[in-house]
């Protein structure tokens, strides 16, 4: 299992420029407006990934009793996934189960 550094941190979305709090129960990972996420770890919640491109929601994956969101970086082009977030906006995870 991969080591989990636990980073709830408030940012701004680079993608949509909305404010994002954080999530509350457990690190905040991506932007619940327009889904998006930034290429920042290489263990969860490290902050050591030097690429830093932005992670574009690409697809859904189910996962246990939820789902995980399909990324690909727009920057070096590699794919990452991340967990729904209870405040994700459900038109998009909608939209986005209909990529698949």
């Amino acid at each position: 299992m991969k080591r989990f550094t636990m980073k709830d941190e408030s940012f701004v979305c680079e993608h949509c420029g909305k404010e994002v709090a954080p999530l509350g129960y457990t690190a905040r990972d991506h932007c619940p407006y327009c889904l998006y996420s930034k290429h920042v770890d290489i263990l969860p919640g490290d902050r050591s990934n030097s690429c830093r491109g932005l992670l574009e929601p690409i697809g859904l994956e189910k996962f246990k009793d939820t789902f995980k969101i399909l990324y690909r970086c727009e920057k070096c082009k590699k794919e990452h996934k991340n967990i729904v977030a209870s405040d994700d906006d459900p038109e998009l995870i909608i939209e986005l189960s209909r990529t698949n």
